[in-house]
């Protein structure tokens, strides 16, 4: 079967656009890495979006485990690249900066899996609290989940500030929950589960147990 090639249209090009103009010496290595990990897996994509997205069906009925590695890093259209990409960029540089490079990756190891693991729990218990099981086969794929886990991250160790959404001026420690309700307003086909895996993955590292289970792991 032949394997579809990333159409480079106008949302790669301004991707490319702004990493120019931020200069490839100023993006982190991890950073950096995981832009052109994403852009490589676009334009020659070893998966297609349906046989890399993420579901309770396909994840955990079918113990397709390997999705959760494969749905983070694979993305729909050249926009939905680039709109991630560009979120990943600017976090990117201010996380990475903050917790040095080794951690910074060990936490997008962790949280591409994780927030998936979370999505598929919220997934599970719409199944059983609505009896719908069409919540079983929604397929998520894409970055969006990590970033909004990144975003918790940026805003617990930046705090303060005041982010703007959609023209509003909203303290950013409540920036990631306006954007989850705004984005699913803007566009209903997003994964509003998915979004709100990654915060609740945040939180878990910023409140919860998640960043000592990890020193300790990390010995």
């Amino acid at each position: 079967m032949q394997r579809r090639q990333g159409r480079v249209g106008a949302g790669l090009l301004l991707l490319l656009y702004q990493i120019s103009q931020v200069g490839l010496q100023n993006i982190p290595g991890v950073t950096l890495g995981v832009l052109v990990l994403n852009i490589f897996l676009f334009l020659t994509p070893l998966w297609q979006p349906h046989e890399a997205c993420l579901s309770v069906r396909e994840g955990f009925h079918r113990r397709d485990w390997q999705r959760l590695l494969l749905a983070p890093f694979h993305h729909a259209d050249d926009w939905h690249l680039y709109y991630n990409m560009v979120s990943m960029l600017w976090k990117g540089i201010m996380l990475e900066k903050k917790l040095k490079s080794t951690w910074f990756a060990y936490i997008i190891a962790v949280f591409s899996v994780l927030v998936g693991v979370v999505y598929m729990v919220l997934e599970f218990m719409l199944v059983k609290v609505l009896d719908d099981p069409s919540y079983e086969m929604n397929c998520a794929v894409g970055f969006s989940g990590v970033l909004f886990a990144l975003k918790v991250l940026n805003n617990y160790y930046n705090p303060g500030r005041v982010s703007s959404v959609l023209g509003w001026r909203i303290p950013s420690k409540y920036a990631c929950w306006v954007e989850l309700v705004a984005i699913h307003l803007i566009s209903p086909g997003t994964s509003f589960a998915g979004h709100l895996a990654g915060i609740l993955v945040g939180l878990l590292y910023t409140m919860g147990p998640l960043k000592k289970i990890m020193k300790a792991c990390a010995g």
